[in-house]
This record gives C-alpha cells, sequence and structure tokens, in this order.
C-alpha cells in the first residue's frame, strides 16, 4: 500500500499548543485519528482568531474543508503537550491548504503531518467565493505579490 507523502512548506508562519486530555485517548491508549483532526481544527481555529477571524467570519465568508491528510509517525499520551505548527501554501483563486507539523513538546518528536484543503464558501448564496483579499493582507501577504 503506498503511503501520502506530505510536502512541508519552506516556514510554519504560526505555531499553538495543546494539551492532550483524556477524551482525546481511544482503546489503543493514544490519541485517536478522529481526535487529532479535531485537534488540527482547534489549531486552525486559533489561527484565524490571531488574525481576527473566525471559519464564518472572513470579510462575509466562511470555510469549507476539501480535503485532509493526517500522516501519524508515532503516539502521543494523554498529559502531554503537542505543538502545532502551521503554514499556508497551494493557493489557488477559491482556497489554499493548511499544512500542520505536529510535535511533542518534551522531546520535540514529529507525532503527525497534515494537510487540510480549504475553500473559501459564501453561506447566503451556497457556493464556493474568492479568497478574500483580507485574508491574504493578514496571512499570507507574500500572496499579494504574485
Amino acid at each position: 500500500m503506498s503511503r501520502v507523502d506530505l510536502e512541508l512548506p519552506d516556514a510554519f508562519i504560526y505555531f499553538t499548543e495543546l494539551d492532550v486530555r483524556v477524551s482525546d485517548i481511544n482503546y489503543g491508549n493514544h490519541v485517536g485519528n478522529d481526535r487529532m483532526v479535531s485537534l488540527l481544527h482547534e489549531a486552525r481555529l486559533r489561527f484565524l482568531r490571531e488574525h481576527d477571524f473566525g471559519e464564518f467570519n472572513i470579510a462575509g465568508l466562511g470555510l469549507i474543508v476539501t480535503d485532509l491528510v493526517v500522516s501519524f509517525k508515532a503516539e502521543s499520551f494523554v498529559g502531554e503537550v503537542l505543538t502545532f505548527h502551521l503554514g499556508l501554501t497551494d493557493f489557488n483563486k477559491y482556497g489554499c491548504d493548511f499544512i500542520y507539523r505536529v510535535e511533542n513538546q518534551a522531546d520535540e518528536r514529529v507525532v503527525a503531518l497534515a494537510k487540510i484543503g480549504i475553500v473559501f464558501f459564501d453561506y447566503d448564496e451556497r457556493k464556493i467565493a474568492q479568497i478574500p483579499p483580507v485574508f491574504l493582507e493578514r496571512c499570507a501577504p507574500e500572496q499579494l505579490a504574485q
């Protein structure tokens, strides 16, 4: 079976730390795959809040996840602190990819790599929309020069 090979950005532009809670642990006694997706979501929300956005409040638009890949590299356990490094890549007219490197804070061991593709969405019109310039201005100003 082939494995996913995620290309990491040249630089990560944001990081946040999250505690692994008992509710994040599955029957294997480590963070479950579904819980990792929730932790990635929390990291994305924190990034957006850092730029005065919310998932439903980016110049009147929201976000929709179009695809998701998580590649696990190590287990993580209750009580550990995970550092979520986040970068933005693969911009197009309607969205981009959020790329993550998740590390165990104690030993910097990589726990997971992930990619979440998003598009901007006009919930009133029920259709995808172009990336709002304010998102690029605050989150990816280098994209404005292209």
